[in-house]
Formats: structure tokens, sequence, C-alpha cells
């Protein structure tokens, strides 16, 4: 178990330097900045309905006073809340999530994308398995850390993903946990699951929060450096890495 903050955790210096476990991310650093752009944020698009105050307090009370959620909270972390949580995580641990598996199933027009080169984010998609690592958020100020945290991970309505209770399987126990997971009826779910499609649009989507490209070499270099090699984000860097170098 480690402590961690709320700030963006550190990769690597030279992401191609090889991780603990021998293997070398193709995507760098250095490739990732061919595609940064520096993009405004072009605010709420009218095109979607977006949660209200009244939204979020909802989810937050139902949440918070679930019995699960008594003395504290776990969260499943599965992609940019490994590397940059949002709240105070008093620790962390390695964690399987059954029935669940991570796919790149959000369409961004904002955040890491725009609407004339729209981006994709990951979520946990239905089916498979997924391993990844548990958080444990504090009890004391649980309400106000979970009011940072909804608002950060969504905002239309209905959510494309929203918090589910599920089950994870960590230090050998079963823990109960809140996951953002997928809502297949939500406004911005991308049903595609080719790959090749994935990596065209992850080695040139750019938005005022970044690139996707930054996304998942973040994503990967977290994963490899807690333990965790996940077949398809390798696969998807690799052919990302060559999309960019190709283009420029």
């Amino acid at each position: 178990m480690s402590d961690l903050g709320t700030g963006a955790m550190a990769i690597p210096e030279d992401a191609s330097t090889p991780m603990q476990n021998g293997r070398t991310l193709s995507l760098t650093p250095e490739l990732v900045a061919r595609v940064h752009r520096d993009i405004e944020d072009p605010g709420p698009l009218p095109e979607y309905e977006h949660l209200t105050d009244d939204d979020y307090d909802a989810m937050v009370r139902a949440i918070a006073r679930d019995d699960r959620a008594q003395d504290g909270l776990n969260l499943f972390a599965c992609g940019s809340l490994i590397w940059k949580p949002c709240v105070r995580i008093e620790s962390q641990a390695p964690a399987l999530l059954r029935g669940w598996h991570r796919r790149y199933c959000i369409y961004l027009r904002r955040w890491r994308g725009t609407r004339e080169r729209p981006g994709l984010m990951m979520a946990l998609d239905r089916g498979g398995a997924c391993r990844s690592v548990v958080q444990r958020l504090a009890g004391h100020d649980l309400v106000d850390q979970l009011h940072v945290l909804l608002r950060r991970e969504m905002s239309t309505r209905p959510p494309t993903q929203a918090p589910r209770w599920v089950t994870v399987e960590s230090d050998g126990h079963a823990r109960p946990a809140i996951a953002f997971c997928i809502n297949r009826n939500g406004p911005a779910y991308w049903r595609d699951g080719d790959m090749d499609a994935v990596a065209d649009i992850l080695a040139d989507a750019c938005g005022h929060w970044g690139s996707c490209a930054e996304y998942l070499m973040n994503t990967v270099a977290h994963l490899e450096a807690l333990g965790i090699h996940d077949r398809y984000l390798w696969r998807l860097q690799e052919m990302v890495a060559d999309r960019i170098r190709a283009r420029t």
C-alpha cells in the first residue's frame, strides 16, 4: 500500500526507458509532444443535456449513505485516476474486477478532443476482466470528495459513464468498491471496437486537457510501473507511436 496525493503522479522522464519488467514503451514523451496543440476550452457542448447541482447532490447522497461507504470508500481506478487522482487517496493496492474490461469507448468533442478532431477516452465496458488498483478514500470528508470526483468523471444527462458498486478482489479478499462503468445508452458511447480506428484517433486528437496520446502514455506507464501489463493498451501504444512517426 502506498500513500498518494491529489496531483499528477510522475512518469519516467524518458518513457522509452525500460520499465521494471523490462518492456520499453514505444510511445515516448517526444512523440506525444508532436501531437500537442494549445486549445481553448469551448465550454459545455450545447447538443448535450448537462447534469445539474441537484443531480450531483442526489448521486453523492446515495453513495455516501450506503452501508458500504460508512468507514470510507474504495474506488476502483482504471485510467487517469491512477496517475492523476482528483481526491485524497489514503492507500492503494492492486485489484481485479471481473465482468468489466478497459476499452476506448467514450467519444470526446471536448476535454481531449474537439468538434473538428474528436478524441476517445477509456472506460469500463461489460465483459472480461480488468486488473488495476483499488484506492481508499477517507470517510471524514467523503461527501466533499465525492462531489469533486463525480464532477470530474461525469457531465451529461444521462451520463455516458456512471458510478456503480462492484466487487473487486484485492489482497486475497473481496471488497466493495465504486467504479465508473459505461452506460451504453449514454450520448457519447462509442461502439466501434476496431483497434486501427482507435489508434488513428488517439494519434491525432487533442483538447484543452491535452492529447489522447498523452493520456494513453501515462496510463500504460503507470500500469507497467505497478506490474500490470494490459495487452490491449500495450498494443495500442505501439500502434499510436507508429502513426505519430509516420505523420510527423
